[in-house]
């Protein structure tokens, strides 16, 4: 079975979320008999034509001299290219600048789209952005044959919103291991052990790190609150303005070593994720795969994969009971949320389920 998979900058991965699932999964797809094909920007540092047996196809992405209107042409580019390839299925990772283009789709091709999360709410986005984000969210509704909701809380949106089925396939995650620790990471920082907070985040509101840093300087712990995301956003320029300054803050602009940044996580006290956007979000999967103990924003897409195995907040003043509270005191719920990557969110069992996934859409497009 030929595969295409569009909607990424491309592997390996030196971007975000859908590339890193598109250069792990496409490796185990190629490992189970698949062939496999992964667009990637012309200007991508791997020039390659080949990773791990995954085939590679470079298309022209002006974005950089552009802006945000070179991923629209990117993503035309690679979908013009897609109608000459002949693929079984193509796999639209996401659909903000690609649904668009739905018209020019290759009719014998299946398409099957990664609804991602709920783009349209994210406050970064001015008002006619969100707006056409809920359209394009339309489009890709409307126009691919299937689709994939990668949480129960967007599967139920769907549902709700449009009537639509979709499949259930969870983002994934490796588990950490000790042997992959960088210690330096902590020399550099002057960090002990244990011995400080921790929030990894874009720095947005819709991600609560305001709040969880003013929840820190009020209460004002022992131990210090690490927070790693670009400050380069308005609202990291204005946190830094005004708690760069706090002995118990400190900002870290950015952190892209997995393994440094998987060493944090495994050697913070508390790990707090403020996201209140839909989807399985990568980072609370890999925190959970790193040992963290998490305190995280009460919703449900967090707590459909947290479950019990974790602290909740839903406001400045309900942050303060979880704050200084001790990690070794709660190894139960280190080891149940480990438990739930090795036997839910393991990348292996995320990349057979969307074999099961292709093999279903095809046999189904055979009986029609």
């Amino acid at each position: 079975m030929k595969i295409g998979i569009i909607g990424t900058r491309g592997i390996p991965n030196n971007y975000g979320g859908f590339e890193q699932f598109a250069e792990i999964v496409s490796k185990y797809l190629v490992e189970m008999g698949y062939s496999v094909y992964v667009y990637s920007s012309h200007n991508h540092q791997y020039q390659e034509a080949m990773l791990n047996g995954v085939h590679i196809i470079h298309c022209k992405n002006p974005e950089e001299k552009i802006g945000t209107v070179g991923q629209f042409i990117y993503d035309f580019n690679c979908i013009r290219d897609a109608r000459r390839r002949k693929f079984d299925i193509i796999l639209q990772l996401g659909y903000t600048s690609s649904s668009v283009w739905h018209r020019f789709m290759p009719k014998k091709s299946v398409v099957t789209t990664n609804m991602d999360g709920l783009e349209w709410k994210r406050t970064k986005f001015s008002k006619p952005v969100q707006r056409f984000i809920k359209y394009a969210e339309k489009l890709a509704v409307k126009n691919s044959d299937h689709l994939i909701s990668d949480s129960v809380g967007i599967q139920k949106y769907i549902e709700q919103s449009y009537e639509k089925d979709s499949t259930f396939i969870p983002y994934g995650a490796d588990l950490f291991d000790e042997k992959n620790q960088d210690l330096s990471i902590l020399e550099s920082l002057n960090l002990e052990k244990y011995g400080f907070n921790l929030l990894v985040a874009r720095l947005e509101p819709e991600n609560n790190v305001e709040t969880i840093i003013k929840a820190h300087v009020k209460d004002a712990p022992a131990l210090p609150l690490v927070v790693v995301g670009k400050t380069d956003t308005p609202l990291g320029q204005k946190l830094v303005r005004e708690f760069g300054e706090k002995k118990n803050i400190m900002f870290i602009d950015g952190l892209y070593d997995k393994n440094k940044l998987d060493t944090l996580r495994f050697f913070s006290n508390v790990y707090f994720h403020g996201h209140t956007g839909g989807g399985t979000n990568p980072s609370l999967l890999e925190a959970m795969a790193s040992d963290a103990l998490i305190c995280a924003h009460q919703n449900e897409f967090n707590q459909s994969i947290l479950n019990d195995d974790a602290f909740y907040f839903d406001g400045l003043d309900s942050l303060s009971p979880y704050i200084s509270r001790k990690k070794e005191n709660y190894k139960t719920y280190i080891e149940n949320n480990r438990k739930k990557i090795e036997t839910t969110y393991s990348w292996e069992r995320i990349a057979q389920q969307y074999s099961k996934h292709f093999k279903k859409i095809i046999s189904a497009e055979i009986k029609d």
